[in-house]
């Protein structure tokens, strides 16, 4: 009887997984619901520990698992959900044995953390000499062979900011990528909005970058984009965003594209040793962040910048009055000590960086610990301690006059 039960159990489900027809796959240019343009938080990346100018050379060449994994978890922690790298043609020229498998890697390291992966083909020698198109075309079957079937793959960009005289090879690269994959999109990284205008016709996801100074003009530059946009029916991103030297800060430009509706990518992800990491990035190597109003502004949180701003008022228990006293009466005390003056420094520290009463280039906390690291320096502890107190007086409260 047992034997009977199980038998029937056995025949019920093969019939249940015969029915059942084949996995129902969502199209790459399905773009509505979880791949609505608009929804796309995403960076561009590059590790952090490798050197310019061949950054994005060695991200493949030297390519590091353990790194890539740490980066990603960083990424996701943040609920970034697209990545732009970069793969040049030279990575294939010193590595191409090892390439796929590395590809590979990145793509399946991005997808298990919900990020779809958009690489950006840097061209070889065919952009300049249009006869060797033909190493153009093997470097594109090399990468559809690669990655193509990876679920992880979000589109292809076939180059980034080409200058008028690569429009040709741009509209050559889109069409053999649409013929090689089509099941894949592909757009152009456009530095402003005239070209991604000028190269609609060959992109399936419009693409345009703003490093813009000002509000008004970030919005304008979005609002000519997405009318655009809306006239031809394709999706709309902004591949690149976010750069300190150009009065572009993110948490601005993140504003205002989030306002707008309009997915995007930061320059960059990582604080890059040596390149790009003086002026853009969320993360050191070791997970920490240079400035937290990045990290906070990707999360959707911004700095109040309306006319009810309550300003903080550090005073207002007496910890600035208290410490700036302090600090007096060491700088006065002869037997003044090493271990009192460093408390002394790191408290008005603490009052300044809570307070935003400091620029936080070179945090005061940092000052503190450098000294605190090194061997006793009275000399340097003392100018630490004059120049703290003297950012600290003017947020003293006045005493309570007696009446």
């Amino acid at each position: 009887m047992k034997n009977l039960v199980f038998k029937s159990m056995f025949l019920s489900c093969l019939i249940l997984a015969a029915c059942k027809g084949p996995e129902t796959k969502i199209s790459k240019f399905d773009f509505t619901g979880p791949r609505d343009p608009s929804l796309i938080r995403g960076f561009n990346y590059t590790p952090a520990n490798v050197a310019a100018p061949r950054h994005h050379v060695d991200c493949w060449v030297k390519y590091d698992s353990a790194t890539v994994e740490f980066d990603m978890d960083l990424a996701k922690g943040l609920n970034l959900n697209q990545v732009r790298v970069f793969v040049p043609y030279q990575a294939y020229t010193e590595d191409s044995a090892a390439l796929p498998a590395k590809l590979r890697h990145f793509v399946r390291t991005c997808h298990a953390r919900n990020i779809g992966v958009m690489p950006v083909l840097q061209g070889g020698p065919w952009v300049r000499d249009t006869s060797l198109r033909y190493q153009a075309r093997n470097w594109a079957r090399f990468l559809v062979n690669a990655i193509s079937e990876e679920p992880g793959l979000a589109m292809w960009d076939v180059m980034n900011e080409p200058r008028p005289t690569y429009f040709e090879h741009c509209k050559f690269m889109s069409k053999v990528f649409h013929e090689l994959d089509p099941n894949t999109p592909v757009t152009i990284g456009m530095e402003k909005v005239d070209g991604m205008i000028e190269m609609a016709d060959y992109v399936d996801v419009l693409q345009f970058h703003d490093y813009l100074q000002t509000r008004e003009q970030i919005r304008n530059s979005i609002t000519r984009a997405k009318e655009f946009a809306a006239k031809v029916n394709k999706p709309l991103i902004n591949g690149e965003i976010g750069c300190i030297a150009r009065a572009n800060p993110y948490d601005i430009t993140l504003q205002e594209h989030m306002n707008a509706k309009v997915g995007w990518y930061i320059w960059e992800l990582m604080i890059v040793k040596q390149g790009w990491g003086t002026v853009h990035g969320v993360f050191y190597e070791d997970g920490s962040v240079r400035d937290p109003s990045i990290a906070a502004a990707i999360m959707g949180y911004f700095r109040k910048r309306t006319a009810d701003i309550m300003p903080a008022v550090p005073d207002q228990e007496g910890w600035v009055t208290r410490i700036t006293d302090r600090s007096d009466q060491w700088l006065k005390d002869p037997a003044a000590t090493w271990k009192d003056g460093l408390d002394i420094a790191e408290t008005s520290a603490h009052l300044l960086e809570a307070g935003e009463l400091t620029a936080m280039r070179i945090p005061p906390t940092w000052e503190v610990e450098m000294l605190r690291k090194g061997e006793p320096d009275m000399k340097a502890l003392k100018e630490l301690i004059i120049r703290f107190r003297d950012q600290l007086v003017p947020f003293k409260k006045p005493p309570v006059q007696n009446k």
